[in-house]
């Protein structure tokens, strides 16, 4: 084993009892193949999974699995932009929300940084399981390396993805605009969860997202 094997399952075991103090189950996967059967084996057979914008998920192949799994899939790909925000709303009615984060702080906080507000909504309120599949790049001390993590390692590579015109998408830098096509618009803070089981964060040692 290597030694960032060592240090990210380390890492990873300090962060779980910090989110188990804050409400929130943790569970440590080496890699992304471990990570997917994690994730499928907390989901039942027929249950309704849906997901927001997220490259964690996709890189480790959790959506390719998830397609051949016994679940009925939500997939917000196939919803014409029109019909887009009735699907998002439809979405809190799922059984399972999938998504990553922006930032895990060493003390259990979650942290993201939103668009539309879609997905920071639906892990305040609305699926009865949100799984979060969280990259060991994400660790972060504390919420004020969080913040600067969303802000400046988060979000410029996400506006350059989505081919906007945001000064950040233009340098790599964030300006803290007021651009028509910021994507820093809402900024959302787990700082404990009130429901057992609700929250499940999945920890891989890989670097996974931005």
């Amino acid at each position: 084993m290597s030694t960032m094997s060592v240090f990210y399952e380390k890492q990873a075991q300090t962060v779980i009892k910090a989110l188990q103090k804050r409400g929130m189950d943790g569970h440590y996967c080496p890699d992304c193949k471990s990570a997917v059967e994690k994730v499928l084996s907390l989901i039942p057979e027929g249950a309704t999974v849906t997901w927001g914008g997220s490259e964690s998920i996709t890189e480790c192949g959790l959506l390719d699995a998830l397609k051949n799994a016994p679940v009925e899939l939500w997939d917000r790909a196939e919803i014409p932009q029109e019909e887009r925000k009735a699907f998002y709303r439809k979405a809190f009615s799922a059984d399972f929300y999938l998504m990553s984060a922006n930032a895990v702080t060493l003390d259990g906080q979650l942290v993201n940084i939103d668009g539309t507000g879609n997905r920071v909504a639906a892990l305040s309120y609305g699926p009865d399981c949100v799984i979060l599949l969280v990259g060991m790049n994400k660790i972060v001390p504390d919420l004020d390396a969080a913040i600067a993590r969303v802000h400046n390692i988060a979000a410029p590579p996400n506006a350059i993805r989505l081919g906007l015109s945001t000064p950040c998408a233009k340098d790599g830098v964030c300006h803290n605009c007021f651009s028509p096509e910021k994507i820093c618009n809402m900024l959302h803070v787990q700082h404990y969860n009130r429901f057992p089981g609700r929250i499940q964060v999945i920890l891989v040692g890989e670097s996974l997202g931005f």
